[in-house]
């Protein structure tokens, strides 16, 4: 009879203390992971088109070899770094690469200007379809910047927060707290001039 209390006294507390907020932080933890992982993914989709996209300008704009060369030396830069797992404790690492992520979107918006001028080049259906891809890769990008943004707020509060901070503070005090994304750029509320001539 006793052993049969017991029983009931270890499922009860066990479902008090899942309801309590116990696995929040490791969850919040994971969100924020999973979303990081997303907006890597929408980079990576991105440094895939690039290639596609530069083969199909030089075919139209060869002598516009320096903007050509920038954006693959961007992407090739964004390439090399070395991304791993602790990329989210490291918050230099986090903006070395949001920094090269920068300036890769600076290159190619450059390239995209170099386009409009060459009406030929703009008509062709493979750089309509690219430049389709491609903006709707930066949309993709935005929107999982969002949600990992999103998520470090949601486990940045917990952590900060009763009853997660006492949980945090017990269980999880290995979990620091996350940086979030930051524009790279100075100017990164200004929309940029775009000059045709």
């Amino acid at each position: 009879m006793k052993l049969h209390r017991l029983g009931i006294v270890l499922v009860a507390f066990s479902l008090l203390l899942s309801g309590c907020g116990i696995n929040n932080i490791p969850t919040l933890d994971e969100q924020v992971k999973a979303d990081w992982a997303q907006v890597e993914n929408q980079y990576q989709r991105r440094a895939d088109l690039i290639p596609n996209l530069v083969k199909t300008v030089k075919a139209y704009a060869a002598h516009e070899k320096e903007t050509l060369e920038a954006v693959t030396q961007a992407r090739a830069k964004v390439g090399s770094m070395q991304i791993g797992q602790d990329i989210l404790d490291n918050p230099e690492a986090l903006q070395q690469f949001e920094q090269a992520q920068g300036e890769l979107s600076r290159t190619l918006h450059r390239l995209m200007v170099v386009a409009e001028r060459y009406p030929d080049l703009k008509a062709n259906q493979n750089f309509l379809a690219l430049q389709s891809q491609l903006e709707g890769t930066e949309n993709r990008i935005s929107v999982a910047r969002r949600d990992f943004i999103q998520a470090v707020n949601n486990y940045n509060t917990e952590i900060r927060t009763f009853p997660g901070r006492l949980w945090h503070g017990v269980l999880y005090s290995d979990l620091q707290i996350r940086e979030t994304y930051q524009a790279t750029s100075s100017n990164a509320d200004q929309a940029p001039e775009v000059d045709f001539e």
